[in-house]
């Protein structure tokens, strides 16, 4: 597994098309079609998986997992990861192991973020993954938190426009990423970014058993103001030093958001992944989700019981975003992370622990990849 890209480039790579082949345009064809590539993301929340092989200058998705892993609970009481919330990542995590042991992965980085870059014991924890699951997670500062965010994105910015502003709503903390689109045929450029340490999780945790309380939302709103005032490296409210500019959002807050304005029966990601939404739309949202209790929350297709609270939160952190810099559109991406760590190595521009696979050659064979499942091979 791969250890992570310490010291990799801040520039993006040029716009790709949109799954389920995603085209690159700076994705060397020296890779062979049976290379297959892993990213894994473990969050403060959810543990996520992608699987894919290039496919003819693309990736094609062969498998993919996710899980609400509360990782982060408690945190902000005890400042370490509980034990409970080590063994639901550890379990979710063996699934990922024997899920890239079948598709017989030789390629893979494996990341965490805030839960683990916060928390006391986060280092022993990583520690501890290495040696019940055999998958070693590289532990990933803000900066390239935003820039694999950003790259994962990519895909969807609008060249038209001068400016974007890329933003990630995660459960520990929240990165936007002010990018310049001015050259055409370029990677986009970082321009500013900036770190909140407010996510969907740490933010709930601030209003334990409150969240429906009458003004609770505002002093929510309130506090991710102030947090957004404290980044002294952010754009000055309302602009972008690029010029013309829209948002790209990537979060399930953000997607959630789509899925309603869409009027969706249940979540279609192939309807939501590249949505534009307008401004007025944006507002009509979510005032129609401050009204719901958590009662209607849970039973909203859209949002669903596992995240009729989080979604709250999440409505702060991104109505705070979106009322301090008000783009006229806002484009949905229900992508990130993963995607921005799979192209990056495709691309050859994060370093990557090339596993071993079985293939046969000249009457020999290649060992393949086993992590350490917790179960019989």
């Amino acid at each position: 597994m791969a250890q992570g890209s310490r010291g990799a480039p801040y520039g993006l790579s040029a716009p790709v098309a949109a799954e389920p082949a995603v085209k690159s345009d700076t994705m060397p064809e020296r890779h062979r079609p049976s290379h297959i590539y892993a990213a894994l993301d473990l969050g403060t929340n959810n543990c996520r998986l992608l699987v894919a092989k290039p496919d003819r200058g693309s990736f094609r998705v062969l498998d993919s997992f996710s899980r609400t892993v509360r990782l982060g609970e408690g945190l902000n009481q005890t400042g370490e990861l509980s034990e409970a919330a080590m063994q639901r990542a550890i379990d979710a995590i063996r699934i990922c192991a024997v899920k890239m042991r079948k598709r017989g992965v030789t390629s893979a980085r494996a990341i965490a973020t805030q839960a683990c870059r916060t928390a006391t014991n986060g280092p022993a924890f990583i520690a501890r993954v290495a040696k019940e699951t055999g998958l070693h997670f590289d532990i990933i500062p803000p900066i390239e938190e935003a820039r694999l965010a950003a790259r994962g994105v990519t895909p969807l910015l609008d060249r038209n426009d001068k400016g974007a502003l890329v933003f990630d709503i995660g459960g520990g903390s929240t990165e936007l990423i002010w990018l310049d689109l001015r050259e055409h045929g370029r990677p986009p450029k970082i321009l500013r970014w900036g770190s909140m340490p407010l996510g969907v999780v740490t933010l709930s945790e601030k209003f334990p058993g409150r969240l429906d309380d009458p003004g609770a939302y505002e002093e929510m709103l309130a506090e991710v103001k102030t947090q957004l005032r404290a980044i002294t490296s952010l754009s000055p409210p309302g602009g972008h030093p690029a010029g013309v500019f829209h948002m790209l959002g990537t979060s399930g807050t953000v997607t959630t958001i789509a899925g309603i304005h869409l009027g969706l029966e249940r979540y279609e990601r192939s309807k939501v992944d590249g949505q534009w939404l307008k401004r007025d739309d944006i507002v009509r949202v979510i005032s129609q989700l401050k009204e719901m209790r958590r009662e209607g929350r849970a039973a909203h297709p859209c949002i669903g019981p596992d995240r009729a609270e989080l979604v709250i939160p999440g409505l702060a952190i991104f109505e705070a975003i979106f009322t301090t810099w008000t783009p006229p559109r806002l484009r949905v991406a229900d992508r990130g992370l993963r995607e921005g760590m799979l192209l990056a190595l495709m691309e050859g521009s994060e370093p990557a622990r090339k596993q071993k696979r079985r293939r046969k050659r000249r009457g020999r064979k290649r060992k393949e990849f086993k992590p350490n499942t917790g179960a019989p091979a």
